[in-house]
């Protein structure tokens, strides 16, 4: 492919979106780690979000969606996609106090009852790239409870709405009233809460491809002070339990049924375990962090060791949470 002239058509086509060519993952993500993407496309707009990736579409040139690059390893190799990156410049936070909008906002079979049982007293509209934290505060800001429990969650709204995000026994669908999407075809559509088909670290927008492009959630009225100190107790905890001062993924594995990864890697021995420069955390066994310069080798070749081990140990296979780009 003609990466150059395919630059040039997304700067005909989408006229002022930004465009760099060559970036190293690395600089992308929470791993650091990473070879370079052809193509790195920033969005300030959903119409320019819309625009790239029509023009996509239609070439037939296949495209990803990064925001803060959590929950991802990339290939030492990089990867050819075009990268569309919606983050700090696609984030814009909008409380939606018009009684007219709201009411609109909450027009689903789930909203109905909620409607019925508890009315939301409050819906915000957060676009894909904002951050977990930084919504979280804004809300707290506004005195709105209800998404405490994702201040700590490294990543962005758009991750959390395609992972379902979770902690501390709350999880995006909780909150999330519906998230507008482009489908693969390139329409701008509406997910309702009751079609979005969420489970754990799964939504039917992952497994058609759609891109979020932000989400309406339904908050709470509650006093500021009381949703800082709940926050402030996640965010202790989350520090005291896990390997926040090193660079990783987050949580390497997805919790097998009736068990707890980490407690699954400790019982096989493999606190500390490293390839390269990759290791399982000695804090926290469920992380695989970046000790020393890892490649995306080393940790690919160490998850499969721990997989390996933990059969061995417990006849329990686990599978990587983490996504994996641009490997064979």
């Amino acid at each position: 492919m003609n990466y150059d002239a395919f630059a040039d058509t997304l700067s005909r086509v989408v006229p002022g979106v930004s465009i760099r060519r060559h970036v190293p993952l690395a600089e992308l993500t929470t791993f650091q780690i990473g070879g370079p993407a052809n193509i790195v496309v920033e969005p300030v707009s959903q119409a320019e979000v819309v625009g790239v990736v029509r023009t996509c579409i239609a070439a037939g040139v296949s495209y990803r969606i990064i925001g803060l690059g959590s929950d991802l390893l990339v290939s030492d190799n990089g990867i050819d996609d075009v990268l569309i990156r919606l983050a700090e410049n696609f984030s814009k936070i909008t409380h939606m106090n018009n009684p007219t909008i709201r009411q609109d906002a909450l027009k689903s079979q789930r909203s109905r009852i909620a409607i019925q049982e508890k009315i939301p007293q409050h819906v915000i509209y957060v676009e894909a790239g904002a951050s977990n934290a930084t919504v979280a505060d804004a809300a707290c800001t506004w005195g709105l409870s209800g998404f405490e429990f994702a201040c700590g969650i490294p990543g962005t709204i758009g991750g959390a709405a395609i992972m379902n995000a979770g902690a501390y026994d709350g999880d995006f669908s909780n909150v999330a009233l519906k998230v507008r999407c482009i489908d693969s075809l390139g329409h701008v559509v509406e997910v309702d809460n009751s079609q979005a088909g969420w489970s754990y670290r799964h939504s039917m927008m992952d497994m058609r491809g759609h891109v979020v492009l932000g989400a309406y959630l339904a908050l709470q009225e509650e006093d500021s002070e009381v949703i800082a100190y709940k926050m402030q107790d996640f965010q202790a905890r989350r520090s005291e339990k896990q390997p926040l001062e090193m660079p990783s993924a987050g949580s390497t594995f997805k919790r097998p049924e009736g068990y707890f990864a980490g407690k699954l890697i400790q019982d096989a021995g493999l606190r500390g375990y490293s390839v390269g420069g990759a290791q399982v955390s000695e804090k926290h066994t469920g992380f695989v962090v970046n000790a020393n310069n890892a490649s995306a080798q080393d940790v690919c070749e160490l998850i499969a060791q721990v997989q390996q081990r933990v059969y061995e140990h417990s006849g329990v296979r686990l599978e990587p949470e983490v996504r994996m780009w641009g490997f064979n």
